[in-house]
């Protein structure tokens, strides 16, 4: 037996910031960084200071973007004289938005990896890419809780859980950071597309404070450069000019030491606001700040301090990171070059979810199979994601059906069959040794939009190809269906009728390549569900994309289905493997320990199949006799462990009171209380598959 300890604290990633030195540059706060920023500031004239807070771009720049194919950065001004550089801002949550550049898995499928190692390395190939383009700002990651599925830019975004989302989020900074500042986005509680400029979203502080924003705390505490504002309101006001949410919460409370940007267009309508609330750059353009502001210096309405704070927050982060010979020795053959796409098959690899697979289905043995049938028009599309700003102009993509017939090569014959009629579909799964369903959504079903646009309002599978997996599978006993898509798909009118099911998501450029690995077992599939697959739209919460005021509950997601006992189609962090593990034998270092201390909780976990695998080791907290409500149970914990046949590991994971506590909103603080807490480790969040053992919590 293997024991294998492994850190998953909440701000794991502190580990890596003595690590951000590319090249001999320092990306840390240190008092020489202060000193400049407070030297330059002293020299700067209230125009050049002014300039400093909104970028220099026309807004109809805004429409070309939509069309260059990527070609463009959006930028800010810099001051010659006082050696201050430039803005060149790009957008990058699955990619670098310019031309010709790696498109990996969409931010989803990354978090289905629960590979926080990926995707550190994900961020550094994107933070890589974007120099070696000249961009000095990756405008990701998105960091926004799924709270309903519905939601159109769900696949931009890891999951619906906090900690989850700051794990593989804070990862994803420090590695973007080797390179380029990160923007983790948006902030906060943007949730919807349809109604993204005008809702005004409502909830209590606990909400707020434990749900909402914890993820972006984790990211500050990585050193994230910049924080995106949302374009919905908040309590009453635009997220972005919103006082409480940044300067209370995210500057004060959270130390935040950098600058708050705004979202592009419409993300404020008031200039006094905006700045007295905490907003530091205003993009694309100065509809409010920039010169917008002078007027409200001048006459006192915004303090001189104030904007004076806003330009150290902008300079601090140009110092940071923004060196006189910014691309040098970065190589643009490196872009979308072998080494980059080789990650992105990687990550589509880890990020693939083995959701059923009765009789050993997959993977298929290419020896014993002459002819596999192929459906689906999603099976011969380059399927890779949202076209809004998300979007990514790779060299080339992969589609399954290419993936599959590359894999095969003459070997197999590949037979396809877009499924537009079924007499035809059924003839060709007839004589087909195994059948294969890609099906799912497309950026014309979700997407970023607003004002009506980009929820995807149907959560089930189109008409049309409901019907083909009916069809095929009637005539055909070997029916795999992959399913490509943002978030949770309702699958129950037909998941009995196919073997196997993968959830593929949207796989970026190397997609087909890596679902042929999985497919004829060169890779194990090792992702598991970042979010809860429902079994009917009743059991989610009220979504609210049309709604002028979005009262937002505590309780979404896994935590939802736990605390009114309903029974998911797939619970949170579910998924299968062409292994099987065991766990066994949960043990607490310590039963008792002060406010102050940790946990280490460890768990024996085997390969008892013929094959290797990686399995996610996943941890949840529990609260017995608390004062106030609570969920059943939260994720405080995971990593992903290697194991050959027949191997077992001891995987140790830590837990501290400190990050088990509540919001108090009496206190106005938070309180650990002095009560039991179960621990509970297994491979899912559903309750039969868990180990659980308990410790409480007492004194300092």
């Amino acid at each position: 037996m293997k024991k294998v300890v492994l850190w998953c604290g909440a701000v794991f990633c502190a580990a890596f910031i003595g690590a951000v030195i590319y090249a001999g540059e320092s990306h840390e706060y240190t008092p020489a960084l202060e000193k400049r920023v407070q030297d330059t500031l002293s020299q700067m004239t209230l125009n050049e200071k002014l300039a400093q807070t909104a970028g220099k771009e026309p807004v109809w720049k805004l429409l070309r973007g939509l069309t260059n194919n990527g070609d463009e950065t959006w930028d800010g001004p810099g001051i010659k004289r006082l050696g201050v550089p430039q803005f060149f801002m790009i957008d990058g949550p699955r990619g670098v938005g310019l031309a010709k550049t790696t498109a990996f898995t969409v931010g989803m499928s990354r978090g289905a990896s629960w590979d926080k190692d990926l995707e550190y390395r994900i961020g550094e190939a994107m933070g890589y890419e974007a120099r070696a383009l000249g961009a000095n700002v990756l405008l990701a990651p998105c960091i926004n809780i799924l709270r309903h599925p519905s939601w159109g830019r769900a696949q931009e975004t890891y999951g619906e859980d906090p900690y989850h989302l700051g794990v593989m989020g804070s990862a994803f900074v420090v590695g973007v950071q080797q390179h380029v500042m990160a923007c983790a986005k948006h902030y906060a509680a943007n949730n919807t597309e349809g109604n993204r400029f005008t809702v005004d979203v409502k909830m209590d502080e606990r909400t707020l404070r434990e749900i909402y924003t914890p993820h972006f705390k984790m990211t500050v505490d990585a050193g994230v450069a910049s924080i995106m504002s949302a374009y919905n309101y908040f309590d009453g006001d635009k997220a972005g000019q919103n006082h409480h949410l940044i300067t209370d919460v995210l500057k004060n409370d959270f130390g935040f030491k950098g600058f708050v940007v705004s979202d592009w267009v419409n993300a404020t309508n008031n200039t006094i606001k905006a700045a007295n609330g905490g907003m530091d750059v205003e993009m694309p353009s100065g509809a409010h700040l920039g010169m917008s502001l002078k007027r409200a210096i001048k006459s006192g309405k915004v303090p001189m301090s104030r904007l004076d704070d806003m330009v150290a927050r902008i300079l601090r982060e140009k110092f940071r990171f923004i060196t006189p010979d910014f691309q040098a020795g970065y190589d643009k053959g490196k872009v979308a070059g072998t080494e980059h796409t080789a990650l992105a098959r990687e990550a589509a690899q880890k990020g693939t979810v083995l959701l059923k697979n009765d009789n050993n289905a997959l993977p298929i043995d290419k020896s014993r199979v002459k002819t596999i049938a192929v459906f689906g028009k999603l099976a011969s599309a380059k399927n890779i994601g949202d076209r809004g700003s998300s979007d990514v102009h790779s060299p080339y993509i992969v589609t399954p059906l290419q993936g599959i017939s590359d894999k095969v090569g003459k070997d197999v014959m590949v037979v396809y069959n877009q499924g537009l009629n079924p007499g035809e579909a059924k003839d060709a799964a007839k004589n087909a040794d195994a059948a294969i369903i890609v099906v799912g959504m497309t950026y014309k079903d979700e997407g970023e939009g607003g004002y009506g646009l980009g929820d995807r309002l149907e959560l089930g599978l189109h008409k049309d190809e409901v019907q083909l997996i009916k069809d095929v599978c009637s005539v055909n006993s070997r029916c795999i269906v992959i399913m490509e898509g943002g978030a949770a798909i309702t699958v129950s009118e037909w998941k009995d009728l196919p073997e196997a099911m993968l959830m593929a998501w949207y796989p970026g450029m190397e997609g087909g390549n890596a679902l042929a690995d999985i497919i004829f077992g060169d890779v194990n599939p090792s992702g598991k569900l970042p979010v809860t697959f429902h079994k009917n739209a009743d059991q989610l919460p009220h979504f609210g994309n049309k709604d002028k005021v979005l009262k937002t509950d505590y309780y979404h997601g896994y935590r939802l289905f736990d605390k009114k006992g309903l029974d998911p189609e797939y619970p949170f962090g579910f998924g299968l493997s062409y292994t099987t593990y065991k766990y066994s034998g949960l043990k607490l270092d310590k039963k008792s320990v002060g406010k102050s201390g940790k946990v280490i909780a460890g768990v024996d976990v085997a390969n008892t199949g013929k094959v290797a695998g990686e399995e996610v080791v996943e941890l949840y907290v529990g609260y017995k006799g608390s004062k106030v409500d609570r969920p059943v149970k939260e994720l405080k914990g995971f990593t992903k462990v290697a194991l050959k046949p027949g191997e077992t590991k001891t995987v140790s994971l830590e837990v501290k009171p400190e990050n088990l506590a509540y919001w108090d909103v009496d206190k106005n603080g938070w309180v650990i209380e002095e009560i039991e807490y179960v621990v509970y480790a297994g491979p899912c969040s559903s309750a039969k598959d868990l180990l659980s053992d308990s410790f409480k919590v007492s004194g300092l």
